[in-house]
C-alpha cells in the first residue's frame, strides 16, 4: 500500500463529506472533530455513494437506503458483520494522504 493524494485539506472542514474519484473506485472522506478519516465511498447494501451522504459526528448516512457506518470503523451500525474498509490517512503541508491498497492504484496518474 502507499500514500497517495486525495484532496487539500481546505477542502474538507470541521464536519465536512467530500466524494472522491480515482478511476473507478469511490472514497468518502470526512472530517470528524479535526480527524480526517477515509473510507471506500461505495455502500456495500446496493452501491450508494456514500460520499454524498450525511455526516453527522462520527458516522455516515448513504443518501439511497440511509445505510450507516462508523467513519472510524467502517462497522453497519445495524449488522457489525457489514463493513466498508477504511484507510490510514496523513496530512502533510495542507494535502490528504490516504494510504490505498496497490489494486486501486494500479493505472492511475
Amino acid at each position: 500500500m502507499a500514500f497517495e493524494k486525495l484532496a487539500s485539506l481546505n477542502e474538507v472542514p470541521p464536519g465536512g463529506l467530500i466524494e472522491i474519484v480515482r478511476g473507478s473506485d469511490l472514497y468518502a472522506l470526512c472530517n470528524v472533530e479535526g480527524e480526517i478519516r477515509a473510507l471506500s465511498g461505495t455502500c456495500p447494501h446496493q452501491g450508494g455513494p456514500l460520499g454524498q451522504g450525511a455526516l453527522d459526528g462520527g458516522f455516515i448516512t448513504c443518501p439511497w437506503h440511509a445505510w450507516e457506518f462508523d467513519t472510524a470503523t467502517g462497522v453497519c451500525l445495524f449488522n457489525d458483520e457489514i463493513r466498508v474498509p477504511t484507510y490510514s490517512v496523513r496530512v502533510e503541508s495542507g494535502e490528504i494522504l490516504v494510504d490505498l491498497p496497490e489494486v486501486n492504484r494500479a493505472g492511475h496518474a
